[in-house]
């Protein structure tokens, strides 16, 4: 009964969240669009903005389904977090197991018993979305492709992605594999914006392993089509049809588009065209500049100190309706004065960004070194080295 509480809890606070971000959306003039107002040739679609995670467009966007290689998503994701953490390094040579030896579909024709460097094996994944590659790197991560699968869930239930459960690692059709566009999207921008060499390996349009022997192409067409694109990731079974979640850059504004279950291939990378199209067409990403007389310093009360330096965080962007991102203004909040004592790195203020009067988001203005309290020892000793000055 306490998980089932601890579990309705944190949903509820994920459903508040969401809220939060749809009053900011709807505050700039964001309202998503939906397959009422246009439609893409897809069972289920949504458009994210990749920064805020703002929803511009979505079709079908909480509807379970197959989503065949894009899984590979969260295989990369926790093959990533375990390079940032040390637990796994690029020239590592993965062992390849028999299990992985069997994996159908899309494969670089592992042999069990073969090693190859993870560098090489991400790039099979990214690249070719190599299943047994993939299943390889799982069973290197996790100790067994049951284990990962597991371990995807845990991240999963982390990211807030509720309506998803993994089974497998590399994404083939298999019994209670099921995801939503939404879903997809949320594991997709915590990729994207936390690690973004991923894009170095997704961007590669031909390459080569085993010293040129296996030549691998990229499956994300879109890379010679569309203009600014950056990955990330297509799949097709079927099940699950034809899928890709799609990453794209212009102009500082990156958006990140789910299609799945499209009929073929041209369907998925017109869809995808489409809604990175609408985006680009109808938003912008703004910066508010920081008002030139923001002060650098504020006094501080009873202190050892009679200022502390400030330290500003620099106004992100902010999504905005195409040709509205002039109207930002950033706007310095502070007290009059500071009481000591005060730690570095405390935050004592914040800019605020506003859009015609309403607040978008915040960014904190901290103090840049500490500043102890008044104490009477301390009295003393300014008091005697005054004495001493004057003799």
């Amino acid at each position: 009964m306490k998980k089932r509480a601890v579990t309705l809890l944190l949903c509820l606070v994920l459903v508040v969240l969401s809220l939060l971000r749809g009053f900011a959306a709807s505050a700039a003039g964001i309202i998503p669009a939906t397959n009422a107002d246009f439609d893409v040739p897809c069972a289920a679609a949504i458009l994210i903005d990749e920064d805020s995670g703002t929803v511009l467009y979505e079709k079908n966007a909480d509807a379970r389904r197959p989503i065949a290689s894009i899984t590979k998503v969260m295989t990369l994701l926790l093959a990533f977090e375990a390079l940032e953490a040390g637990k796994i390094h690029l020239d590592d040579f993965v062992p390849v197991s028999e299990h992985a030896y069997h994996m159908g579909g899309s494969q670089i024709w592992l042999e069990p018993g073969e090693q190859m460097t993870l560098d090489d094996m991400l790039k099979a994944i990214c690249i070719s979305s190599a299943n047994d590659a993939a299943v390889a790197v799982a069973e290197y991560v996790g100790g067994s492709e049951t284990a990962f699968a597991e371990m995807m869930n845990v991240r999963a239930y982390e990211l807030g992605m509720t309506n998803t459960h993994f089974v497998n690692a590399c994404g083939l059709d298999e019994a209670g594999h099921l995801s939503t566009a939404r879903d997809v999207a949320l594991m997709s921008r915590e990729m994207l914006l936390h690690h973004t060499e991923v894009r170095d390996y997704c961007s590669i349009w031909m390459d080569t392993l085993r010293g040129g022997a296996t030549q691998l192409v990229n499956t994300n067409k879109l890379l010679k089509s569309y203009r600014g694109i950056t990955g990330l990731k297509t799949g097709t079974t079927g099940k699950a049809g034809v899928c890709i979640s799609a990453s794209a850059e212009r102009d500082g504004l990156r958006l990140i588009a789910v299609v799945l279950g499209s009929a073929s291939g041209k369907e998925r990378f017109q869809a995808a065209s489409t809604l990175l199209d609408y985006g680009f067409a109808h938003y912008e990403s703004a910066a508010a500049a920081l008002p030139g007389d923001a002060p650098q310093t504020l006094p501080v009360e009873h202190g050892t100190a009679a200022t502390v330096p400030l330290n500003y965080e620099s106004p992100g962007h902010c999504l905005m309706p195409k040709g509205e991102g002039g109207t930002l203004e950033a706007v310095v909040e502070l007290p009059a004065s500071l009481s000591a004592p005060v730690a570095a790195g405390e935050q004592v203020g914040r800019i605020k960004i506003l859009h015609q009067g309403t607040e978008m988001c915040s960014y904190p203005i901290t103090a840049a070194q500490n500043v102890d309290a008044l104490s009477f020892r301390y009295c003393l000793l300014l008091l005697a080295q005054s004495l001493l000055l004057r003799n």
